[in-house]
Order: structure tokens, then C-alpha cells, then sequence
């Protein structure tokens, strides 16, 4: 079962950049819950956090996996990161755009971290089932 951080609990950052490379192929499920959660900010800011897969580690895709919501205040944004579609992809890592406007200091600062955690095999059969009662009207 993975669990683990794309970004390090209350990481600080005032401008663009990646987290490290985390493995998946181990994933039993290849469905992960990603959550974002922003600890602190300062006002006028926003922060772009996308998830990007590769096959070896070092070619990334072009286009992400899984994009949050911008965001511009404190809280936890929770996402389905369901990589069944991408079967290539063993390696994930994050990355940030920050942006900063209006008066005052032009410089962005967010402390944020983003943690992966592999959604139980279980869990998805029990979730896919009870979709599919709900869909057939039962």
C-alpha cells in the first residue's frame, strides 16, 4: 500500500518548481487519493498544482495526469488520481505554478504539501459495486 508525500508536509515555496519522483508501479490498485492541503498564504497570490506521469523516471508526459483546481486560500482539496488509463506510467511527481498581484510584496509564498495515498483494492470493488446498484435503479 503507498502512502507518501509529492510535496513535504508544510513545504514552502515562492516560485515555480517539482517535487521528487515517487514510484507507483507497486500499486495494487493504480487509484490513489491526492490531497492538497495549503497551510499558509499571503493575500493576492494563486498556486497551479498538477501531477505528471513518466514510464522511467526521467521523460515526463506533456500533459498531466491530474490537475487541482487553482487555488487562493487555506484548506484541503482532495482528488481521485486514477492512473487504470495510463498503464505506462510508474513514476509520479508534482509540480507548482505560483503567481502573485496587486500592492505590497510581489513575491508568492504558499506552505503547502500534497500526500498520495493508494486507495484500497477492496474499496474500489465495494465503491464499483455500489455504483452499479445506484446506476441500475436498485
Amino acid at each position: 500500500m503507498i502512502e507518501t508525500f509529492l510535496v513535504a508536509e508544510k513545504t514552502t515555496v515562492n516560485a515555480k518548481g517539482d517535487g521528487p519522483t515517487v514510484e507507483v508501479s507497486g500499486a495494487a490498485s493504480r487509484v490513489f487519493l491526492a490531497t492538497l492541503e495549503i497551510t499558509k498564504i499571503i493575500e493576492q497570490e494563486s498556486l497551479d498544482i498538477s501531477v505528471y506521469g513518466s514510464a522511467d523516471g526521467a521523460a515526463w508526459g506533456a500533459k498531466a495526469v491530474l490537475s487541482f483546481p487553482q487555488k487562493f486560500y487555506c484548506g484541503q482539496s482532495p482528488l481521485l488520481l486514477d492512473l487504470t488509463a495510463h498503464p505506462d506510467v510508474k513514476f509520479v511527481r508534482a509540480h507548482w505554478e505560483v503567481a502573485r498581484w496587486g500592492r505590497g510584496v510581489e513575491t508568492p509564498m504558499f506552505q503547502f504539501d500534497v500526500r498520495l495515498r493508494e486507495v484500497p483494492v477492496d474499496v474500489l470493488h465495494e465503491a464499483r459495486a455500489e455504483a452499479k446498484l445506484v446506476h441500475s435503479g436498485q
